[in-house]
């Protein structure tokens, strides 16, 4: 059976901003990683479902974040699950196995635990170290501000970019986007997406 990764998710303070603000960037994005319903829907309004590869699962879960951090106000939750998928429906909400499984779980867990990032792969050692790790990584990332998560989102979609092109096409000084960039502690976001890579790697779902 085939191992992925599911990504269940939701808007946090999305009653405090108009709706179009950002689902049409939620949709464009996700347009871009596959097709709905099979591979995303959106779902109650602020409720999210991916199915994507357990590589990418992180850096994809990241990249929504910096995304919906470009709204103020605005976070999501996620919930990471990786395993088998043993039955494949209509859609993504309507398949099961224990990618979805974990993730729906470990999402259920985010709201009591104030947290907005966390993962279940079934192996308890490695979500510890995981969970661990994404917990101090969110000490900062929770904190970004919009102009910071709008270079994190561009640095993760687009790492053949340079930065001053980033810059022209934000209209700002090519040192404002790096000290942006530092301020996103994005570094360590990148040490982050290696650490989780090399953890996953040997995976017995």
């Amino acid at each position: 059976m085939k191992v992925i990764a599911i990504l269940t998710g939701d808007i946090v303070n999305s009653e405090q901003s108009e709706v179009i603000q950002w689902m049409t960037m939620l949709k464009k994005r996700l347009n871009q990683l596959g097709t709905t319903p099979v591979d995303w829907e959106i779902y109650r309004g602020d409720e999210f479902q991916i199915r994507t590869s357990p590589e990418n699962a992180l850096k994809i879960a990241i990249e929504i974040k910096a995304l919906i951090k470009t709204v103020k106000k605005l976070d999501v939750r996620i919930g990471i699950g990786i395993g088998e998928e043993n039955f494949e429906g209509s859609s993504v909400s309507q398949s099961n196995g224990k990618a979805h499984q974990r993730s729906g779980r470990v999402f259920e867990t985010l709201k009591k635990q104030k947290l907005n990032l966390a993962i279940s792969t079934g192996d308890s050692q490695k979500d510890k170290a995981l969970n661990l790790v994404l917990r101090l990584a969110l000490d900062f990332m929770d904190n970004w501000s919009v102009v910071t998560a709008e270079v994190v989102r561009l640095a993760l979609e687009q790492p053949d970019v340079s930065q001053q092109e980033w810059a022209d096409y934000l209209k700002v000084q090519q040192s404002a986007v790096s000290q942006r960039l530092k301020r996103a502690r994005m570094e360590l976001v990148m040490e982050v997406l290696d650490f989780y890579k090399e953890t996953i790697k040997d995976l017995d779902t």
